[in-house]
């Protein structure tokens, strides 16, 4: 299953949870979000799993590199909003070669109702890209699986900065009455 998940009848964020268990990721940290709820509370369910909240994106970067080094492998899950955050310290990550995998779930388009999201919704993708990460972008739920094992066979395998986005027509646009 590792290196050929299959899309299945599991909503994505039950295939993203296989795929993290069979890559043998144990710390997954987050920034809480609504689109990664469910990931979130399949993790914090799982005793072999630890589920680390954040205060912002960047500590999670850090702890990425601290069990980089201590062993093990992590992920971490953030909103589009909060990988501006990160710029700076992805820039260190980079330079040590340390494996990064990050999903991300995007806001400011699809459907945005909040003007505040759609700038850095813009910013994503170039600004990732232009600091060394490999971004894969995820429009449909059938792909969540196949493409989060290969963004983290790609990290773990070649020691890069991995993210993949989930488009807001997965995880769906926010309405606010």
């Amino acid at each position: 299953m590792k290196d050929n998940v299959k899309p299945s009848s599991l909503g994505w964020p039950d295939e993203i949870f296989q795929v993290i268990k069979s890559n043998g990721i144990r710390q997954v940290s987050y920034v809480p979000d609504s689109g990664h709820a469910r990931l979130i509370d399949r993790v914090r369910a799982d005793k072999s799993m630890r589920a680390i909240p954040l205060t912002t994106e960047e500590e999670g970067v850090a702890l990425a590199v601290g069990a980089w080094l201590g062993g093990e492998k992590s992920v971490l899950l953030m909103q589009s909003s909060g990988a501006g955050n990160c710029i700076n310290m992805l820039g260190m990550v980079n330079e040590c070669r340390v494996p990064l995998l990050t999903l991300v779930t995007m806001r400011g388009h699809w459907g945005e109702f909040n003007p505040w999201q759609v700038p850095m919704s813009q910013a994503t993708v170039p600004s990732l890209e232009a600091i060394g990460v490999v971004v894969h972008k995820v429009d449909r739920a059938a792909d969540i699986g196949e493409t989060v094992s290969a963004a983290a066979r790609l990290a773990f395998s070649t020691f890069r900065m991995v993210a993949v986005l989930i488009s807001q027509r997965v995880i769906g646009a926010k309405q606010f009455k």
